[in-house]
């Protein structure tokens, strides 16, 4: 949908500036490239680093600086920041750490204990994917929803704060951001639960909450929030309220202080199929939208709205970049998105009309974008009821969380794309009678296969935002990459599945550094200056969200619970050698396999599909810090299963309890693990012979 301004689409007044003013100097998108004080280093996220003492001529000469050693299991697909010669990350659920930058040693860490916290908030478990920094205080989300500044100097909590409604599911996994004084969360869980989608801003000295904007309209009989909540329930059918509408705002958000706005990306609809949450009618604003509000008041703006009546998940959450670029001749304030639908978005940010915006990789669910009204051309057959059909990108998009990057030097912006398609089969569900399955992990309110198709792949994309031209391509290793670092020095910086991190020619895409971490690496990198040396950051390992990539690895001869997880730091010079690790199979004992029970097995697929794959992987192989489920001697015995699932003795460790599983159905579970351990052991057993 094109863009729709309620209050006036005119710039807002700048904020006088707080007393904070060396906080608004370093987040500048002018700074100097010495700090990477926020999540994509400035305001503006371009996730790109000023610094050239590392360039194309002397890359050849980076080696590893230091390293530092992750608790096992914790999620490291998480993106650091620096300020002041420490470096600042948040592993696992909320497990900040400070480092010094340029030895590595720890000064110190904070625990929130939020695993244990979270109860059923923590069955989604993605974990920290990022900290913000302000004015001396360290500002992390956790996943039972509180909202906590930590003093940089001392890693004390400063103050606490509950940012979440009711709801089992709502948690917190993006980076807060920060801005004018004050702190910005919101929340994710559209996928398992009746949620409606809000965010908040809070002051970033005391965690007063200032003001909150909800992203979907609630029940009109309670009165709307504000009139934006009024125009948006224009666009919505039926008693939407009741299944929460979705819309979350779980990753993306910028702020534009030459503006005073902030932008926000909003998710999926809950559910998925609009014939169920609003009877199949209207656009159903503001899901799968990008939207300005006013920084100061949280006052809307400006929509535009990337896929209207969205049912596919098809989410705007990627994040979003800001700059200003001569379009036709005329320097215009613009945004940049690459959301899971395909294509790359330009949008001028002054009112929210669309610029241009073009596929980035193969799409079959829309023919293009009408340039005069924003909406998407979309595919014959696309909202038809009485058959499966194949859409490209598939549910996992065509980008993830994982940052772009935009280069003001090469006026490039760099995208870890996804090319793969999804089967979706609206046949099996009727709207009049379908009901949310109770206690499942993730439930799209239509059905799509998995896997996806046979091959899925990856690539790093650079393309003009003037032109929309690929400027060049370069095929990446499995399905899904690394978030990007673009720099001054002419390169740009991504991790891969393979274990690798990589280095690449910024105007042309060659490959010209790569250091072999011994882990997959999908986190985003960062660069600053420490004691007068360039540095780069980057976390290895991965997160729980990874957990369907378990088949993809063995590839690669990685095994991920195997795997050390680490802060690995690079420089000109740097001499340090890591560990050498064994990567080989996970050790599956036969002990306590028992024989097949076909019946048994298959009635735990559903079970364990709805409520375990999202952590410990499909089929059971596990790739995040989730343990691999088929060489746990836990599963070999249904009374420690038992204790684990009903008793929740792992719970600060991150495994939530399923209570409300009956004996029956754990012992469904439990053989249908079994059965994938057995067969994994055929399969070794056949390779050797």
């Amino acid at each position: 949908m094109g863009a729709t301004c309620l209050a006036s689409c005119q710039p807002t007044a700048v904020a006088t500036a707080p007393t904070a003013n060396s906080a608004i100097a370093q987040l500048a998108d002018d700074s100097s490239g010495d700090d990477w004080p926020g999540f994509g280093r400035t305001y503006g996220e371009q996730h790109y680093s000023p610094l050239t003492q590392i360039d194309l001529d002397t890359v050849g000469g980076l080696g590893l600086a230091w390293s530092h050693d992750l608790v096992s299991n914790e999620n490291s697909a998480t993106g650091p920041i620096e300020i002041d010669d420490v470096v600042y990350f948040a592993s696992g659920y909320s497990h900040v750490q400070a480092l010094d930058a340029q030895t590595g040693k720890m000064i110190w860490e904070y625990d929130p204990g939020a695993a244990e916290a979270a109860g059923r908030r923590l069955r989604q478990g993605w974990g920290s994917r990022g900290v913000a920094w302000w004015d001396g205080m360290i500002y992390t989300g956790t996943q039972d929803g509180r909202l906590i500044a930590i003093d940089a100097r001392t890693g004390k909590p400063v103050w606490s704060v509950m940012t979440l409604e009711e709801g089992d599911y709502r948690f917190i996994s993006g980076p807060p951001r920060v801005f004018d004084g004050k702190v910005i969360i919101g929340h994710g869980g559209a996928d398992a639960a009746a949620t409606r989608g809000y965010v908040t801003a809070y002051d970033a000295q005391t965690g007063k909450q200032l003001w909150r904007f909800y992203t979907v309209p609630g029940n009109p009989a309670d009165g709307f929030e504000d009139d934006a909540q009024a125009m948006a329930a224009g666009t919505w059918s039926g008693e939407w309220w009741k299944h929460g509408g979705g819309g979350t705002v779980w990753n993306a958000i910028t702020y534009d202080a030459d503006l005073n706005r902030i932008y926000i990306g909003t998710g999926n609809g809950a559910p998925w199929d609009y014939r169920i949450r609003s009877e199949g009618k209207g656009d159903n604003l503001f899901l799968s939208s990008i939207v300005a509000l006013d920084a100061n008041t949280g006052k809307y703006i400006w929509h535009y709205q990337t896929n209207p009546a969205e049912s596919w998940d098809y989410n705007a959450s990627m994040d979003i970049e800001l700059a200003d670029l001569p379009i036709r001749g005329t320097l215009r304030k613009v945004l940049m998105t690459a959301p899971k639908n395909g294509f790359f978005y330009v949008i001028d940010r002054t009112d929210g009309k669309l610029i241009s915006a073009e596929k980035y990789v193969p799409v079959t669910w829309a023919t293009g974008i009408d340039m005069k009204t924003g909406r998407p051309i979309e595919a014959d057959g696309l909202r038809s009821t009485d058959r499966p059909f194949t859409m490209a990108p598939g549910t996992f998009g065509a980008h993830s969380w994982m940052p772009m990057a935009f280069s003001p030097k090469t006026s490039l912006a760099y995208i870890p794309a996804i090319q793969s398609s999804t089967v979706f089969d609206p046949t099996v569900i009727d709207p009049g009678t379908w009901q949310r399955p109770p206690d499942n992990v993730l439930d799209g309110g239509i059905a799509a296969s998995f896997p996806l198709d046979n091959q899925p792949s990856s690539a790093l994309v650079a393309i003009d935002p003037l032109t929309q031209k690929q400027r060049w391509r370069v095929e990446t290793p499995g399905f899904v990459s690394g978030g990007v670092l673009a720099t001054g020095g002419g390169l740009v910086f991504q991790g891969h599945v393979d274990g690798t991190f990589n280095a690449f020619d910024a105007e042309t895409g060659r490959k010209v550094w790569s250091f072999d971490a011994g882990t997959a690496i999908i986190g985003p990198p960062i660069s600053y200056r420490a004691g007068g040396r360039q540095y780069v950051t980057v976390l290895s390992g991965l997160g729980t969200s990874s957990a369907y990539l378990g088949p993809m690895l063995a590839k690669y001869n990685l095994t991920p619970a195997k795997q050390r997880r680490r802060v690995l730091t690079f420089a000109l010079g740097g001499k340090v050698r890591l560990p050498v690790e064994r990567k080989s199979p996970v050790e599956i004992s036969a002990e306590g396999l028992g024989a097949p029970d076909p019946a048994a097995e298959d009635a735990g697929f559903p079970i364990y599909a709805q409520r375990c794959a999202v952590c410990h992987g499909m089929r059971a192989v596990a790739v995040g810090p989730a343990p691999d489920l088929r060489a746990s001697m836990v599963v070999r015995s249904p009374d420690a299963l038992a204790s684990v699932l009903e008793d929740g003795i792992l719970a600060s460790r991150g495994m939530p309890k399923f209570d409300e599983l009956s004996a029956g159905q754990r012992e469904q579970v439990r053989k249908y693990i079994l059965a994938m351990a057995r067969a994994d052991r055929a399969d070794t057993q056949s390779k050797r012979n």
